[in-house]
């Protein structure tokens, strides 16, 4: 039975985590280069070299030629950053400070949400 099981897991690491289906996956994600980046973000791109070294949090992937490039969740990031600096006019700081505390209470409100669940599910037996 064990080595059965083993064979399982080895199918569908084989077939998913590196197959087709895993790579589909990582084909859909969009990449944007710094330059789209910034041209969407309305910035220029040395901003987003600045903000990259401010922010240490902020990592874009890197190509094997060296160049950066953004996805969905890094322009969200930098939206946040961009609004928090240019529309609430904080400082570097000021804005490391906010999404830390964001960040600090997600992670408070995500262990909150599954205790509740925890006791919806004690509730409904």
């Amino acid at each position: 039975m064990a080595f059965y099981t083993l064979n399982f897991v080895n199918f569908l690491y084989k077939h998913f985590l590196q197959g087709h289906f895993y790579n589909d996956k990582i084909m859909r994600t969009k990449y944007y280069k710094i330059g789209e980046a910034a041209k969407i973000l309305e910035l220029e791109p040395y901003v987003l070299r600045f903000w990259e070294k401010e922010f240490e949090f902020l990592k874009p992937i890197r190509t094997s030629t060296g160049q950066r490039v953004y996805t969905q969740e890094h322009l969200q990031t930098l939206r946040k950053i961009k609004k928090l600096l240019y529309e609430e006019k904080l400082t570097v700081q000021g804005a490391k400070l906010r999404l830390q505390e964001e960040q600090r209470w997600s992670g408070v409100l995500e262990e909150v949400k599954r205790e509740l669940k925890q006791i919806l599910g004690l509730l409904k037996t």
